[in-house]
């Protein structure tokens, strides 16, 4: 598995504006490589490996595409095809694509190195270390807030720059996977459903609950930047001044909410071995909900992928389910119930049964996880085996897979705790 480590760089002037116009470069190759590909015939695409051979012939076209490293153009010819794959897989998933665009000045941001063309420097216990590209600069210096590989044991350097002027360079290594523990020694303590919510971020099947991030003070500092850059002159300097402070205060919030991401999944996938979670579709729910800025700002797609690679590194299963029914059906008997969003606790019509709306739903995804691994009993504090899983006639409810201590009302957790409890890691960085 691939682990991507991110830190800040800080390239001198020459050297930005070097890296920067090697990055407009292969904005033009992959461009060019877009199109190549687009108008060949739907039954005859080049294939990967066959637009990387046309390198050199292009070359000739335009000797202005020779000043960049070759591996890093053969790189930019290569991540064409990776997307491609992208949207063939969301294509198959019945999900809506278009074809790869034309990307404009300023939109492609990054120049990748794979294999070769790259170099990294560290003194053990420095704040600083450096690094150098083939063609753009030698010796450019980053921040080290953690421990770096070495070089040898890097596949890919990634320099990008950020609308908000920063440099950043990313480190891609390989790293072994770690073991999964065997299902059937699961237990009640390291098993749990999370339901993604609206009043609480997510609500988890031991009755505890995160709050969300209250970010109403960042969108307010960043709907003044938007005032203030409406007022100026498009493209004068006072404009472009505004419009890098309106990206910082755009970048405040995106850093907030991905690092209580990092640091909330990475608490879960320390604390617990099992974990279910609903697979949303949010761009429906995004076209359609009256409450679609809320749930653009809980990224929980973000949240779910997040999930997924913290569990590779920390060897924990994860198991996304389908969403379908989990608020609807009691967990219980099983009876399903229409509830409107305002409905917030659970109460069957058929059983009796009561609960927190969120809390049945969490129990729902639990159960379906476990049922989708084949799991049909977890073991309790005291080690007693007992069958789980809506379905079975003899089962005991799902609600016994949880801690016996489990209070009827949900405990929530403030998200400062989170973010105090959770790993110190960067915000971009495994």
């Amino acid at each position: 598995m691939d682990i991507t480590f991110r830190f800040r760089a800080y390239p001198d002037e020459d050297t930005a504006s070097e890296a920067w116009r090697h990055i407009d470069i292969h904005r033009q190759i992959r461009n060019h490589a877009v199109r190549d590909y687009h108008r060949s015939s739907r039954n005859d695409r080049p294939s990967r490996n066959q637009q990387v051979n046309k390198l050199p012939g292009w070359k000739q076209r335009w000797p202005l595409w020779k000043e960049v490293s070759a591996h890093a153009a053969q790189q930019t010819v290569r991540q064409i095809h990776n997307d491609l794959s992208v949207l063939k897989s969301h294509r198959e998933n019945d999900r809506k694509t278009g074809r790869l665009k034309w990307q404009g000045a300023g939109e492609f941001r990054s120049v990748a190195y794979q294999s070769e063309g790259f170099n990294v420097n560290h003194t053990t216990g420095q704040r600083f270390g450096t690094f150098t590209l083939s063609k753009i600069g030698e010796n450019i210096p980053f921040r080290v807030h953690r421990d770096i590989p070495d070089t040898e044991n890097v596949k890919r350097v990634i320099l990008k720059k950020e609308r908000t002027g920063e440099w950043f360079v990313c480190f891609v290594v390989e790293a072994d996977e770690p073991e999964k523990p065997d299902l059937s020694d699961l237990t009640t303590d390291n098993c749990v459903g999370i339901d993604l919510g609206i009043l609480s971020y997510i609500h988890m099947s031991d009755d505890c609950s995160v709050d969300c991030l209250d970010l109403t003070d960042s969108y307010d500092r960043y709907a003044r930047a938007q005032r203030k850059l409406a007022r100026k002159e498009h493209g004068s300097s006072n404009w472009e001044k505004q419009r890098v402070r309106m990206a910082k205060a755009k970048r405040r919030i995106k850093r907030r909410v991905l690092d209580y991401q990092h640091k909330l999944t990475t608490w879960l996938v320390k604390r617990y071995e099992f974990i279910g979670v609903e697979d949303l579709d949010v761009t429906p729910m995004l076209e359609t909900s009256q409450s679609a800025k809320n749930r653009q700002d809980a990224a929980w797609s973000r949240f779910v992928r997040l999930l997924q690679y913290k569990a590779k590194l920390h060897g924990v299963h994860v198991v996304p389910v389908e969403p379908k029914d989990t608020t609807k059906a009691c967990n219980q008997c099983g009876v399903k119930t229409d509830k409107p969003l305002w409905v917030r606790e659970h109460s069957c019509p058929a059983c009796g049964h009561e609960d927190d709306r969120d809390l049945n739903a969490a129990k729902n995804v639990l159960d379906k996880a476990l049922a989708e691994k084949g799991v049909s009993f977890v073991r309790t504090k005291h080690s007693f085996q007992v069958n789980v899983g809506q379905g079975l006639p003899e089962s005991t409810p799902v609600q016994t897979v949880l801690p016996t201590s489990t209070r009827r009302h949900s405990a929530s957790m403030d998200a400062k705790y989170v973010v105090e409890a959770g790993s110190p890691a960067s915000p971009d960085a495994g």
